[in-house]
């Protein structure tokens, strides 16, 4: 009931990912191999046609995985709705999929400004998530944007970096801030987060800025 807006779906967690983010709470997805084949996944949704109303495939990364357009179509003819959670660093295979009507709808991640991107990613894939965000609005395909925002690697001048940034490529949907929960375990082996201290009110941006994981 939470992941998809206003639908109801299930989430296939899809193995390994091309960053390290320091904060990262599924390393057990991002080094693992994956536990079930396609063939199980399909058969698993088959038995839920008409109960769900849609997908969400994350991750991980999911846009890394061999043969996805051709989950995606049978996912499609089984109809349901698809969503993707993506760090963006796959700008050419998301917009072949959304050429291809293959997906419904996006979470774009953004990590971290352009100064911290490396750093808080262990990647240099900014150039790409900057092309994956300008090709969205392009097409002005249905997407969000969200961060989370953990206290020690993102200050409030790094949140107004970021809206700023938004604003220049031309977003003008939700920016969803997500505060980081404390009790799991993460790559980097971060310190406890101060959770609830940025101040969005003081934000100076146009954007409608919603945060999640309060308290």
């Amino acid at each position: 009931m939470l992941d998809y807006p206003d639908k109801t779906a299930c989430i296939l967690w899809f193995a390994g990912c091309n960053m390290r983010c320091s904060y990262c709470y599924n390393p057990d997805i991002v080094f693992g191999k994956g536990k079930h084949s396609f063939n199980d996944v399909l058969a698993f949704l088959n038995k839920r046609k008409n109960l769900l109303d849609g997908v969400v495939l994350s991750g991980g990364e999911c846009t890394m995985h061999s043969g996805l357009e051709r989950l995606l179509e049978t996912i499609r003819s089984m109809g349901f709705l698809i969503k993707i959670d993506t760090n963006g660093s796959r700008p050419e295979k998301l917009e072949k999929l959304i050429q291809s009507n293959l997906i419904d709808y996006i979470a774009l991640d953004f990590k971290a400004p352009s100064g911290k991107f490396g750093a808080i990613t262990a990647s240099d894939l900014y150039a790409e998530f900057s092309q994956t965000l300008s090709m969205l609005i392009h097409y002005k395909f249905p997407f969000e944007v969200r961060t989370t925002v953990h206290s020690e690697l993102l200050s409030q001048n790094d949140i107004q970096e970021m809206t700023n940034t938004l604003e220049k490529f031309g977003y003008n949907g939700n920016y969803y801030l997500q505060y980081f929960r404390n009790e799991t375990e993460t790559i980097g082996n971060v310190s406890k987060s101060r959770n609830n201290y940025l101040q969005t009110n003081l934000l100076n941006t146009k954007l409608n800025v919603m945060t999640r994981n309060e308290g």
